[in-house]
């Protein structure tokens, strides 16, 4: 229990300093637990729900926000998180690790690529 905690304040540091919703780091740690894929996916978005608030009022606060680009993305974000529970219905837990594992990768590889020196 302690271990969740201590986890939970890592990523959480992590996903409010970054935007990306600690979702990268939660599954995989999940799935280190033995979760099932579509558990871990389901169960990190307690997690998601409950650091995106907490995040949203810490970056209201300093002023970093654009409310209408985050408005427009969410209405986006809505209909395709509809689209992503079905969709992973189908895959199976080793399909999913191996595509969640490229995509991090991926997202690794272009992150570095757009650093300027």
């Amino acid at each position: 229990m302690i271990a969740l905690v201590l986890v939970g304040l890592l990523v959480g540091i992590l996903a409010s300093g970054t935007g990306l919703g600690g979702g990268f780091l939660v599954v995989p740690f999940l799935l280190a637990m033995g979760k099932e894929a579509r558990l871990a996916v389901g169960t990190s978005f307690i997690y998601i729900l409950i650091v995106a608030v907490s995040s949203l009022v810490a970056h209201y606060r300093e002023g970093n926000l654009d409310v209408k680009t985050g408005v427009l993305l969410g209405l986006g974000g809505v209909i395709g998180a509809q689209a992503g529970p079905l969709i992973l219905k189908h895959v199976p837990d080793a399909g999913f690790k191996w595509t969640f594992g490229l995509f991090l990768i991926g997202v690794g590889v272009w992150t570095i690529s757009q650093t300027r020196a």
